[in-house]
């Protein structure tokens, strides 16, 4: 990965006027990013880590990201069980984000008994692989990044589609080809060549894409807060997810 972005530069002092939103999924090696001027597509990016992939995204961007933000003390978070309702019948591609102590233990075992005990269920094993990118992503915004926003793509799949969740697989071929079918609908045409960002798995490209629709929305004040209003963290960050 060079130190050069493959975002276009949308400054005030470029000439940029349209809004530049950038979505992000997290993926084998780092994060992938899909880049947006005026809904339109406008680039891709990776790297292995998310606030290095920040640092070139244009100042006041909005960014979205598939990766839970705001974690609370104890109990559920209200997004997760709201997200539930949008993917229905699909329930497994949302998982609930259990409260923040359980991520900050040191392995999956203790993680999993601390969740029973503040819960009553325990953690997923591949709830507990995103341990990284969790600590990561909330580090950033709790570090004073405000550009980023919570998105769950299934939701903004099922918001693309009239409502309706895609029902085949994100992993199968028509699933896929559905996906990149809707996105194209919606003026996101995504290049068969994306530079380094094409060699991350096909889902994770197109979950960047369905992000960056949803940030699209973000900047332009139309999106969906998943609760309205959100939660907030014992830091007052909202914990939400948008589409």
């Amino acid at each position: 990965m060079g130190s050069e972005s493959d975002f276009p530069d949308t400054s005030p002092a470029a000439g940029g006027t349209a809004p530049h939103v950038v979505g992000v999924d997290a993926c084998p090696g780092g994060w992938v990013a899909v880049a947006l001027r005026g809904g339109r597509f406008a680039g891709a990016d990776m790297d292995a880590a998310l606030a290095a992939l920040l640092t070139r995204v244009p100042a006041g961007a909005v960014v979205a990201v598939d990766i839970p933000l705001g974690l609370l003390e104890a109990g559920r978070r209200r997004a997760d069980e709201l997200a539930l309702g949008r993917v229905a019948p699909h329930r497994s591609r949302v998982f609930p984000v259990p409260p923040r102590p359980v991520w900050e233990e040191p392995d999956y075992g203790a993680a999993n008994e601390r969740c029973r005990r503040l819960t009553g269920l325990g953690l997923p094993r591949q709830s507990w692989g995103l341990v990284t990118k969790v600590r990561e992503a909330n580090a950033c915004r709790e570090g004073g990044e405000r550009r980023l926003y919570e998105v769950h793509p299934e939701v903004s799949f099922a918001a693309m589609n009239g409502g309706h969740p895609v029902a085949l697989s994100k992993k199968s071929w028509s699933g896929q080809a559905q996906r990149r079918g809707l996105l194209g609908e919606q003026g996101i045409a995504l290049p068969d060549e994306l530079g380094p960002a094409g060699r991350v798995p096909p889902d994770d490209v197109l979950d960047a894409a369905a992000a960056a629709w949803s940030a699209h929305r973000i900047a332009l004040g139309t999106a969906v807060s998943l609760p309205d209003p959100p939660e907030t963290t014992r830091d007052g960050l909202p914990v939400a997810i948008w589409y």
